[in-house]
């Protein structure tokens, strides 16, 4: 088992939207998964954001970090 850590500097919704995802993936798999908010990243965690925008690929934000926060993935800002 790996420890990741996934930091989102940007108030991006596509880079968001990647941060979480792969957040989630190492997960499912077992690691340790640790989320940071820095910079202008700490804008994700306002509770009242819309989180789904899509990105070009058709995936948003609330595909994934739901289950971060479900599955109690320390989220830090």
């Amino acid at each position: 088992m790996a420890n990741f850590l996934f930091v989102l500097g940007a108030d991006d919704n596509q880079k968001a939207t990647r941060c979480f995802q792969f957040a989630k993936i190492a997960a499912e798999k077992g690691h340790a998964v640790n989320v940071f908010f820095v910079d202008d990243g700490v804008m994700w965690a306002d509770s009242t954001r819309d989180l789904t925008t899509p990105t070009l690929t058709g995936d948003c934000p609330n595909d994934y970090l739901p289950f971060l926060v479900e599955n109690e993935i320390p989220i830090g800002v």
